[in-house]
């Protein structure tokens, strides 16, 4: 019963519901929203409207209030509505609640993602790692599995199906979490071995939000077919390719990508995932320019970063990506209102605060091919320093590629 939950298809028609708090304005959350109604799309459900309402906190028993609650369900039963999705994660009371109320399916960000997960997941590394993770996810929540399985009686010797169920149901999924522990942590020894092998060649690692065109740029970089599509969390399984620019070879690595409030177990799942991120020399931190909100996302890779990273620093290379997509409101010269994202041209956004980035900065479009040459000069730069820092004695190797001087004196015969 709980694989076929797991792998259930989303393909009902749906609806969406976010909370507007202190912490979090109407504009965030409508932004919010329309990601998870991106999410929607990935795992093939449609999304027909959007219910906002404004709390101090979310309803501890059904997360939105009484009335807003009534006003889903009548749309519900006016529209032929399957299934409600909530932008937060959800307790298994509020689910149990909830689904009492509505009587569809009830689902919430991370049981999205880990339905698409579930789905994109292809080699057995991926799919062990997803597997983790839903089973991590339901444990707490194996209460509202089995409503109809309740204790008829008390009293000794008369312990009811329903609590003798979920207490097997628990040791199942906690024996399956172990052995699925151990099996990535298999995964993990022979992942060390094969990077060993790849000897002292630097590694560059894609790093970025989802869907910000790093399976795109891999392909344009290495000449290779990664699959790639305008969809969210379409690389799931970590792609290694041996690049080559002038004399210089070096690792490229394609890497899942981030999202806004990432559950803790799935960064935990996808531990072996990450690794090629640990132990990259240099990141290259792929954002999508055209966004109307790329600033959130790269602050959201950031931070997930230092976890990942533990706090390091490692060399970076930003690369706004998608220029061919950038737009912006043309504005009058009499317009005295601020400069913001959504009115400011490209090159003036350029002299802005991404001139006091510390990192390289370079304006592509993996899509077209501008910009990709003065990328591969900016990596070649980078992958070099690293190179002679591990190998000073190879300098050689460099400087027999250097054009000869035209001031120096022809040699005599």
């Amino acid at each position: 019963m709980i694989d076929q939950i797991l792998s259930e298809e989303t393909t009902e028609r749906t609806v969406l519901v976010g909370l507007i708090t202190e912490r979090q304005n109407e504009i965030k959350t409508l932004e919010y929203l329309d990601e998870l109604a991106f999410l929607a799309d990935t795992a093939g459900a449609v999304t027909v409207k959007q219910f906002l309402q404004k709390l101090d906190y979310p309803n501890p028993r059904t997360y939105v209030g009484k009335g807003k609650l009534d006003e889903i369900r009548q749309y519900i039963e006016d529209n032929d509505i399957g299934m409600v999705i909530f932008d937060d994660d959800l307790t298994s009371k509020q689910v149990l609640n909830i689904e009492r109320e509505l009587k569809v399916k009830i689902l919430d960000r991370t049981s999205l993602i880990l339905d698409i997960f579930a789905k994109r997941a292809h080699t057995a590394n991926a799919k062990t790692q997803v597997e983790l993770a839903q089973y991590q996810y339901l444990l707490p929540r194996l209460t509202r599995m089995w409503t109809h399985l309740e204790r008829q009686r008390g009293g000794i010797g008369m312990r009811g199906p329903g609590e003798t169920q979920i207490e097997t149901d628990r040791r199942i999924i906690l024996d399956k979490i172990s052995r699925l522990k151990e099996e990535l942590r298999a995964i993990d020894k022979q992942k060390a071995v094969q990077r060993k092998n790849r000897g002292k060649l630097t590694r560059v690692a894609l790093v970025g939000y989802t869907n910000a065109g790093k399976s795109t740029l891999m392909n344009v970089l290495s000449k290779s077919d990664v699959f790639a599509e305008n969809k969210l969390f379409a690389t799931l399984d970590t792609t290694v390719r041996k690049v080559i620019i002038d004399n210089l070879p070096f690792l490229l690595t394609d890497t899942v990508g981030f999202i806004r409030k990432l559950p803790t177990h799935l960064v935990d799942s996808f531990k072996s995932t990450l690794d090629e991120v640990r132990e990259a020399d240099l990141l290259v931190h792929v954002v999508d320019i055209s966004h109307p909100y790329f600033e959130e996302q790269i602050e959201v890779v950031d931070k997930t970063l230092r976890e990942v990273c533990d706090g390091s620093d490692k060399p970076m290379i930003m690369v706004f990506n998608k220029v061919d997509a950038f737009t912006h409101i043309e504005k009058d010269d009499n317009d005295l209102t601020e400069r913001t994202r959504e009115n400011i041209p490209l090159d003036e956004l350029k002299l802005t605060w991404m001139n006091r980035l510390p990192h390289d900065c370079v304006f592509i479009s993996a899509k077209t091919g501008q910009g990709i040459d003065e990328l591969k000069e900016r990596l070649y730069e980078r992958a070099k320093e690293i190179h002679l820092t591990r190998f000073p004695y190879n300098d050689f190797l460099f400087q027999k590629y250097d054009e000869p001087d035209s001031t120096d004196p022809t040699p005599a015969d």
